[in-house]
């Protein structure tokens, strides 16, 4: 048996603790045994546990990526569990302790974004390909975005594999569940549903997503609903836009739901519009689960998950003419809807799904144990 020690600063379920939930769900418990380090109190342990996870709480880490006392923690636990493998996601305090303690290990970027300049050019650039090359046995990009920002950061290109992100596929409500909840959220009927469950935060996009909103209501269109879940610190920000521009007949702001399942069944079309940070969007793979089409900003690992023109439509990001000019395209065409949601379902029972992303992982810690020995 293959023990492997997950550690994951994170004090709240974001994008890397879904990823291991979701290797969780498909992982060969034959052969490895899954443990996750996190910070006291964390909200990801109920979860975790629930998955199969072997769960340890530590003091300190919380939401940081290096500090010496957590170096020392993380020693410590490893030098009590010893395990064969460490696997960080973002934690610096981990790959370090783990080289301390001589024991493999690898590390996940879970984003894509602009690389500062300090990292570019030296003495940065060398600072960084130092600290990620010679703290890690191995990189796991979860996007081919996420790997050219870590190559344009001066790490080598042999050091990284691009293991796209899997999710479990959305069960499909009844048709009478998806009526009703059309219902319940006043969805005119003959309407375009369009939706985007994501965190409230600036560089979501959402604000493109509102004025695109405003200009389809400028060319006389009434026929379309935009449903916006989630929370975050830009919420108040968003829903005063929505009041400004007029369109709060069109664009429903959901705030916090627990049936993102039921709501995505409802959608027509599902929206990214995110202009930072995206890497492989788990909320679009689970659409795609469903045979949604998406509308998605070109920006970081968004070409990758979806094909322009077969799958959805990529629009130029922070282009609120653009992502309107799509909607529209797809208000019109349903059946260009229905065969690209149809090919959204083909590209993830082919790449996207739990079972895949799992066994690629499973390799790398295969392939980083075989080198090891």
């Amino acid at each position: 048996m293959i023990r492997v020690l997950n550690v994951i600063s994170d004090t709240n379920i974001g994008g890397a603790g879904r990823v291991i939930l979701n290797y969780l769900r498909y992982s060969d418990r034959s052969r490895f045994e899954t443990w996750v380090a996190l910070p006291r109190g964390s909200l990801l342990r109920p979860p975790l546990e629930e998955a199969g996870a072997r769960v340890r709480e530590v003091e300190g880490m919380a939401d940081r990526s290096y500090h010496r006392e957590d170096v020392k923690t993380l020693r410590a636990l490893m030098g009590e569990l010893k395990p064969d493998l460490v696997h960080t996601h973002g934690c610096l305090s981990g790959r370090i302790a783990a080289k301390r303690c001589h024991i493999p290990a690898v590390y996940s970027r879970h984003s894509a974004f602009p690389v500062p300049a300090k990292l570019k050019y030296p003495p940065g650039r060398w600072v960084n390909k130092f600290v990620n090359e010679h703290y890690a046995d191995h990189i796991i990009a979860v996007s081919p975005a996420t790997r050219d920002n870590l190559t344009e950061g001066g790490i080598s290109p042999g050091k990284i594999t691009v293991v796209m992100n899997g999710v479990s596929p959305v069960p499909r409500t009844s048709p009478e569940e998806r009526a009703a909840l059309r219902q319940e959220l006043s969805i005119p009927a003959g309407d375009t549903v369009f939706g985007i469950l994501a965190r409230l935060e600036d560089y979501k996009g959402h604000l493109y997503l509102v004025e695109a909103a405003r200009l389809l209501k400028e060319r006389g269109r009434k026929d379309f609903t935009v449903l916006i879940a989630g929370t975050g610190p830009f919420q108040k920000t968003l829903a005063q836009e929505v009041e400004r521009s007029g369109t709060g007949d069109r664009v429903k702001l959901l705030g916090f739901r627990s049936d993102v399942p039921a709501l995505l069944n409802i959608l027509d079309v599902q929206l990214n519009c995110s202009y930072g940070t995206e890497a492989t969007s788990m909320a679009l793979l689970e659409g795609m689960s469903l045979g949604l089409p998406t509308i998605a900003s070109d920006y970081g690992g968004n070409p990758w998950v979806v094909e322009d023109g077969e799958s959805g439509l990529l629009f130029s990001s922070r282009n609120a003419a653009a992502l309107a000019d799509a909607m529209e395209r797809l208000m019109d065409s349903p059946r260009e809807r229905e065969a690209m949601g149809a090919r959204a379902l083909e590209r993830y029972r082919a790449d996207f799904t739990g079972e895949v992303f799992a066994q690629n992982t499973e390799n790398i810690y295969l392939d980083i144990l075989k080198g090891a020995k």
